[in-house]
């Protein structure tokens, strides 16, 4: 199995979904439980540098793991964010996006919805700060820097072959 870079970084244990040109990974820091990247295989900057063929496998991805990943953590909806540019508060040149499952209640934004996204913005800058001390192909590390630790490689790993299984059980395929 050819591995998954995120930028320069490996990826492919924390992998759950795979086509031949997207996959999804679970987080290193979690913003609430389930939230997961989906990723084009292609590593490009900006969501304009993917051909059609790509933005639609990403799309398409996107729309099924975040099915899966609502289910699988009882949400109720889906907040589903990209910063396409640094400008936008993008950090890691390589286009992705946050498929985050939401509940009614017992979501820690639940009082004010709005609040996920400067946690969402930090959470960025802290990855574009790991990014930059890891040029090699290695998995990932940060320093804990707030109230969510990040996890180890194994308890990634662990998620990500849980999932996998709820795909597996639904038959979802390569895209």
């Amino acid at each position: 199995m050819t591995p998954l870079l995120f930028s320069t970084i490996e990826v492919t244990r924390q992998a759950f979904y795979r086509t031949s040109l997207s996959y999804a990974i679970v987080n290193l820091k979690p913003i609430v439980a389930g939230h997961v990247l989906v990723i084009p295989q292609r590593p490009v900057a900006r969501l304009s540098d993917l051909n059609d063929q790509e933005l639609s496998c990403l799309m398409r991805s996107i729309q099924q793991v975040g099915s899966v990943v609502e289910r699988a953590y009882g949400a109720d909806g889906l907040t589903i964010a990209c910063q396409d540019g640094k400008a936008a508060g993008q950090s890691v040149p390589h286009v992705h996006f946050h498929v985050l499952p939401r509940k009614f209640k017992g979501d820690r934004f639940e009082s004010n919805n709005d609040e996920i996204y400067p946690v969402l913005e930090d959470s960025e800058r802290t990855l574009a700060a790991n990014m930059r001390t890891n040029v090699t192909i290695e998995p990932i590390k940060v320093d804990a820097d707030d109230d969510r630790p990040p996890r180890t490689l194994e308890e990634m790993e662990e998620e990500a072959k849980w999932l996998e299984s709820l795909f597996i059980e639904e038959g979802k395929s390569d895209s």
